[in-house]
């Protein structure tokens, strides 16, 4: 231990954190810090572990060296990535390393595949006969290091591009229906409901969107319901009720809508062989919610 002590960065023992010295601890009797408090325009308050601290004060720089470029040269874009891989990466390791559990309720299924569980277990077994961990040690930082690296290229090329996309879609919006509610995207399959929420937060939309449409690889059209939040399995206005989980003619006979293909049995997305069937469903959606009509109303409304 003291010859860990005496090193030039130590990192997760110590009892100490003090980035001056390069001591990055947080399970010291008092530790309370987190990226808001070490960074007051950052909103997240989940308490740092010591790679929540390692992020804090160098992912700026890990980022830029990643990708290859200077890190006041490419500020805004190095900001939006490290503020993503804190948001989706950084803070469900604080989490889990403190201990802090995602909601104050029951969950209903474990999920068992985060890359915690995966370091987890590369461990040796209680029974193993070998404990050596110094190669096992290598094989944790080869994974998780690809899995920051993996996260770091996806944000850069795939995320931050789809950001453009989704502000001409939202600009776009009321040619594509007046109500402002249903957006349109030009290229489908891109990661576009971060940003829809983050622009809404931004220029403050009212109403909010309630539906994406796009056309899929196959070229048939989706008509997808955004979630409540993201990561959210509810939708903010799920497809009717009537509709979820019928295909191909039966849905077209239900909706009075030609060309229907699906709607998934939760209702947060559907199909249609053309655009314009799928606008015609999430249209339909809006005005049944506008008017909350009833299942026993459908047939009715569907003849107007």
């Amino acid at each position: 231990m003291l010859s860990l002590l005496s090193g030039d960065v130590v990192v997760d023992v110590g009892g100490v954190f003090d980035a001056s010295m390069f001591r990055f601890d947080h399970h010291q009797r008092g530790f309370q810090d987190t990226l808001n408090s070490l960074q007051p325009d950052k909103p997240w308050t989940i308490k740092l572990s010591s790679a929540g601290l390692i992020y804090c004060h160098f992912g700026r720089r890990v980022i830029a060296q990643i990708l290859g470029v200077d890190v006041l040269e490419e500020r805004r874009i190095i900001d939006l990535i490290y503020d993503k891989v804190y948001d989706s990466f950084i803070q469900e390791m604080d989490a889990i390393d403190n201990g802090i559990a995602q909601n104050d309720k029951p969950t209903l299924y474990q999920i068992n595949t985060g890359l915690s569980n995966r370091v987890k277990r590369l461990n040796p077994a209680w029974n193993d006969k070998d404990k050596s961990t110094d190669a096992r040690f290598e094989e944790a930082i080869k994974l998780t290091g690809s899995e920051l690296v993996s996260k770091i290229d996806f944000y850069k090329n795939a995320w931050l591009p789809a950001r453009t996309l989704v502000e001409q879609a939202i600009h776009n919006r009321h040619q594509v229906d007046p109500s402002g509610e249903i957006v349109r995207f030009t290229v489908g399959g891109c990661p576009w409901q971060d940003h829809v929420f983050q622009i809404e937060r931004e220029r403050q939309l009212e109403p909010n969107i309630k539906f994406a449409i796009y056309e899929d690889d196959n070229g048939q059209w989706r008509v997808q319901a955004v979630p409540v939040s993201q990561g959210s399995f509810a939708s903010r206005l799920p497809l009717p009720e009537a509709w979820r989980g019928l295909n191909t003619d039966v849905l077209s006979g239900i909706s009075g809508i030609p060309g229907c293909v699906f709607c998934h049995h939760s209702g947060f997305i559907g199909g249609n062989s053309s655009y314009e069937g799928a606008l015609q469903m999430a249209r339909f959606t809006l005005q049944m919610a506008a008017a909350s009509i009833t299942p026993a109303d459908h047939q009715e409304v569907k003849n107007l």
